[in-house]
C-alpha cells in the first residue's frame, strides 16, 4: 500500500516549479505526480491548502553519540529532525570518541538503523582526535561513507596540515568544512566585541577572529583545488570575501543558522546562556550581510548548527555557560517567519537553501521532488500558527533562544523512504 498525498501544491526547489497535484508515494519513492491520481488501494493524506515540498537537509548537527548521550542521542535528535520537517542530517565529528576512525562511522550508521527515524549521514575528522596534530585516516573515512571533514567546535590552526588534508579530501571528491576561528584572537571572548559586550562587561569576540581564518581557507582551498564548505557565517567581511572568491570561480559554498538571520548581540543583554553560541550573535550590520548573501547566492546553504546541552549547564554564569544552542525543530518555523514572511527571502530560495542545495553539497540524495526521487516529504502548513515550547520538544536539550517566539508555518507532516515518521494529520486508506 503506497501514501498519496491529495491537492497539495508540489513544490521541487530544485527545478523552480510549483504545481498544485496529487503526489503517490510507493515502494520508498516518488511514484507519479499528476493533477489527479487514483487513491484506491493506498493510504491518502488531504493535503489541501499545505505545501509538498522535499524534506528538509540539514549538513550541521551535533547529535552527541557517542559519548555525550545525556545531551542528545541518534534517537532524540532524529525524532526532534522530523518534528521539524528534516529527513537527512550529517553530523559533525566532535563525539567522544570522535568520527576520526571507520569504525565509529559504522557506529553511527548501525545505530541510526537501529533506532533513529531519519537519514544520518557522518562528517569525519581532519585531524585524529580533533587534537589538530596530526592528519586523520581520509582515505579510510572516505571509504567508509563519510560526507565531509571537519574538526568542527575549532578551526585546524596548522596551515601546512589544513593544506595537506585539503589535497587528500579532493582527491575523495569531500568537502573540508571550516570552523573558521583564531583562537589566539578569540581570548577567552564569550559574545561579540562591540558596544553590548563593552555595556555588559563581558570579554568580546571580535570579526576578525573568523575572517582572518576565511582569508586563509579561501587562499589554500584555491591553491589545492579543493572544495570548501565554510560553516556557521556570521560576519560581513567573511560574506565578502566569499562572494569575491566565488567571483573568480573558486569551489567554495558557505552556510548560515537560523539564529545568526535574525538575531543580534543585543539579545545576550539578559544574560541568558541560550543566547551565547559560537560564532556569537553579531551586529545589525552583519545580519543585513548575511541576508543579502542568502538572497544572491553567495552564502548557499541554511543550516541549524544543532547543539544540545544540558539544562544545568546553560544555567551558570554567561561566562561559563557552554556554547550552542539547538535548533531542529524550530529552524524551519524561524526561516518562514522571519525571512519569507517578511518578503526577505523567497519561499523557493529558503526551500532550496534548507534542502536541495545541502544535499548537493554533501553528495547525497535528496532536496527533489520528482517521479524516482526518495520519498523524503515535508507537508508545510503555511499559515499554521504556533508558539515555540521546549517542553515540548522531542530533543533532550531545551537551550533554544526562540522559547516563547511566536511563529508562523510548521510542518505538520514528515515521510522518510515513503514512511510517516511524524504527522498532526489524519490518514485515511482507500478501498
Amino acid at each position: 500500500m503506497g501514501i498519496l498525498i491529495r491537492g497539495g501544491e508540489i513544490i521541487d526547489p530544485g527545478s523552480g516549479t510549483v504545481v498544485e497535484a496529487d503526489l503517490l508515494v510507493d515502494e520508498g519513492v516518488v511514484a507519479a505526480i499528476a493533477p489527479r491520481v487514483d487513491g484506491r488501494g493506498h493510504q491518502v493524506v488531504d493535503a489541501t491548502g499545505l505545501l509538498v515540498a522535499p524534506g528538509l537537509v540539514d549538513m550541521h548537527v551535533h547529535l552527541r553519540d557517542p559519548g555525550q548521550t545525556h545531551k542528545e542521542d541518534l534517537r532524540s535528535g532524529t525524532m526532534a529532525a522530523v518534528r521539524g520537517g528534516v529527513t537527512t542530517i550529517a553530523c559533525m565529528p566532535n563525539t567522544a570518541p570522535p568520527i576520526d576512525h571507520p569504525t565509529v562511522v559504522e557506529y553511527i550508521r548501525s545505530r541510526a538503523q537501529a533506532v533513529g527515524v531519519c537519514r544520518v549521514y557522518a562528517i569525519g575528522a581532519i585531524t585524529q582526535g580533533l587534537a589538530g596534530q596530526a592528519l586523520a585516516p581520509i582515505g579510510s573515512l572516505a571509504t567508509s561513507g563519510v560526507v565531509g571533514l571537519s574538526d568542527d567546535g575549532a578551526a585546524v590552526a596548522n596551515a601546512r596540515l589544513l593544506q595537506q588534508a585539503m589535497r587528500y579530501a579532493r582527491e575523495a571528491d569531500l568537502p573540508i568544512i571550516e570552523h573558521c576561528e583564531d583562537r589566539q584572537l578569540t581570548d577567552g571572548g564569550v559574545m561579540h566585541e562591540g558596544l553590548w559586550s563593552t555595556t555588559l562587561g563581558l570579554r568580546g569576540i571580535p570579526s576578525a577572529a573568523e575572517e582572518v581564518i576565511v582569508a586563509r581557507d579561501l587562499l589554500l582551498a584555491e591553491a589545492t583545488g579543493a572544495r570548501l564548505h565554510i560553516a556557521h557565517v556570521s560576519t560581513a567581511g567573511s560574506v565578502r570575501m566569499i562572494r569575491e572568491a566565488k567571483a573568480r570561480g573558486m569551489r567554495v559554498t558557505a552556510e548560515v543558522t537560523p539564529h545568526h538571520l535574525v538575531l543580534t548581540d543585543e539579545a545576550v543583554q539578559g544574560y541568558d546562556g541560550n543566547s551565547k553560541m559560537n560564532p556569537p550573535l553579531r551586529s545589525a550590520d552583519d545580519i543585513v550581510a548575511l541576508r543579502a548573501g542568502l538572497v544572491d547566492g553567495t552564502i548557499d546553504v541554511i543550516a541549524t548548527d544543532h547543539a544540545p546541552h544540558a539544562v544545568e549547564e546553560k544555567l551558570v554564569e554567561f561566562d561559563q555557560a557552554p556554547f550552542g544552542v539547538i535548533g531542529l525543530e524550530t529552524a524551519l518555523g524561524v526561516v518562514l517567519t522571519a525571512l519569507v514572511g517578511e518578503g526577505v527571502l523567497p519561499l523557493a530560495r529558503a526551500l532550496q537553501a534548507m534542502s536541495t542545495t545541502p544535499a548537493a553539497i554533501l553528495g547525497v540524495r535528496g532536496g527533489r521532488l520528482a517521479v524516482g526521487a526518495p520519498a523524503d516529504i515535508v507537508l508545510i502548513d503555511l499559515r499554521r500558527q504556533w508558539t515555540v515550547d521546549v517542553q515540548t520538544f522531542a530533543s533532550k536539550s531545551r537551550n533554544t533562544p526562540f522559547e516563547g517566539w511566536s511563529l508562523r508555518g510548521k510542518a505538520v507532516l514528515t515521510l522518510v523512504g515513503g514512511q510517516i515518521k511524524f504527522s498532526e494529520l489524519p490518514v485515511e486508506a482507500l478501498s
